[in-house]
């Protein structure tokens, strides 16, 4: 062989090696010049045989024009003698350009008459295994518009560390599958529901937020009826800790008090919330996290049916009326049923934010999820025992997706609350910190 021949071939093998070390060790520069161009081809080419494949094409009638009489028409077996016939073809759905994204791509489809997002949505599972891509969203922000956003690996293997929190109650705990922050926020939803089994990642979520609201001017209260074993560690920056039903119920009895002492104020000021409040009378806003929720409602002989009923009220109360007064809940549990009473299914309809980590029965995904989506439940019900952290959330848009939560060590979460103990006020405190008076009637 000539030595054009080896050099020819050496240039090709320091290529090879060049491209696989860039994209190896700089992907996401590899996939904007490289990977995602032909990938864009490939798509736009390849997409009258998805769309027909997955069954969103439409049969139109089309003038077919024979340039010779006599052949076999398209089907293959009617024999046309003119030379314009109308035949019925499968037209697909008009595609923009593909866009590039830090996970993958996205494009913007038009839909055809009778199709709504939904049936983008049945078929984005045999559209991902057709482009071979981890997974594909729909979504739509406008009538006849439908956007497919496409995730070429999945971004929740590996994820970062947790980033410091800059506002207000608002703390990014994770990742989304969209590559996106997960983000806990509780001025737009103020309560929460963390059901997850053992191992599923429920604890380190919690811990996750402990780290991120520890630094913040905000009151941490902790419900802890796993005996104390939980939020102990953390008592440093907590203003008031329950470990027990009765703890508790005295507890919520004081968060109800303190609810209602926060109306009047804002009645006195004709304020709708405390957010709207002067900031000299803008009292500390307070979190609530609570461990194990089945145990408040379990029920061992009927002695306990006036605790429990007292103590379900409270909590209502607080999920029903809290937010407008600066008192938000985060509750945990292994298993939220319905088989708990009905306490349980009406402390869900104030909930907005779900959270759902693996799970041992299907009942509690469904208490948690099964008003959103169903298809979120088969995404739950799939989450892998291996995966710590992934959960299905409900993002503040309206839509599920799923994420995975920043991994905080106990012992990362026990150095921030000791680290910032001296900005965690005491619980007479916070209850003794209503004003009654307006600012011009103290002056007067």
């Amino acid at each position: 062989m000539s030595d054009q021949f080896y050099w020819t071939l050496g240039v090709l093998a320091a290529v090879a090696a060049g491209l696989w070390a860039w994209r190896r060790w700089h992907y996401r520069s590899f996939w904007l010049v490289i990977g995602f161009p032909l990938t864009a081809i490939s798509i736009r080419a390849s997409w009258r045989k998805v769309a027909l494949g997955c069954g969103l094409t439409k049969k139109r009638q089309r003038f077919w024009f024979t340039t010779v009489p006599g052949l076999v028409a398209s089907t293959g077996v009617v024999r046309v003698r003119r030379k314009w016939q109308r035949i019925a073809v499968d037209t697909k759905p008009f595609m923009w350009l593909p866009l590039p994204t830090r996970h993958g791509w996205r494009v913007t489809l038009h839909t055809l008459e009778g199709q709504i997002p939904a049936d983008y949505a049945d078929v984005a599972e045999r559209l991902a295994h057709s482009w071979g891509v981890h997974a594909v969203r729909v979504s739509s922000d406008k009538p006849g518009r439908v956007r497919l956003a496409a995730t070429v690996r999945d971004p929740l293997v590996r994820v970062d560390e947790l980033p410091p929190s800059t506002e207000l109650l608002k703390v990014t705990v994770g990742r989304l599958e969209t590559g996106g922050p997960w983000v806990v926020d509780f001025k737009t939803v103020p309560h929460y529901i963390n059901a997850g089994a053992t191992q599923s990642g429920k604890s380190n979520l919690a811990n996750a937020l402990i780290v991120g609201l520890a630094p913040q001017p905000v009151a941490l209260v902790g419900f802890d009826l796993k005996g104390g074993v939980e939020f102990t560690p953390y008592a440093p920056r907590l203003s008031a800790l329950a470990t027990s039903r009765a703890e508790c119920g005295g507890l919520l009895d004081d968060l109800v008090t303190l609810m209602t002492d926060r109306m009047g104020v804002c009645r006195m000021t004709s304020a709708r919330n405390i957010w709207q409040l002067p900031p000299t009378m803008r009292p500390i806003p307070v979190v609530a996290e609570l461990a194990e929720l089945a145990e408040l409602y379990l029920m061992a002989d009927k002695s306990e049916k006036d605790e429990i009923a007292k103590t379900s009220t409270a909590l209502l109360r607080v999920a029903q009326l809290g937010r407008a007064f600066g008192i938000y809940l985060f509750c945990c549990g292994q298993r939220i049923g319905s088989d708990l009473g009905p306490g349980v299914t009406a402390l869900r309809a104030q909930c907005s934010g779900r959270i759902c980590h693996r799970v041992n029965d299907p009942e509690t995904a469904t208490m948690t999820l099964g008003d959103l989506d169903p298809a979120a439940l088969d995404s739950a019900r799939a989450i892998a025992a291996e995966t710590p952290g992934v959960a299905i959330v409900a993002s503040q848009d309206g839509q599920w997706y799923r994420a995975r939560s920043f991994y905080v060590s106990e012992q990362a979460a026990e150095h921030a609350a000791r680290a910032y103990a001296d900005l965690a006020p005491s619980w007479d405190e916070v209850m003794a910190a209503q004003p009654h008076q307006t600012p011009d009637s103290q002056t007067a």
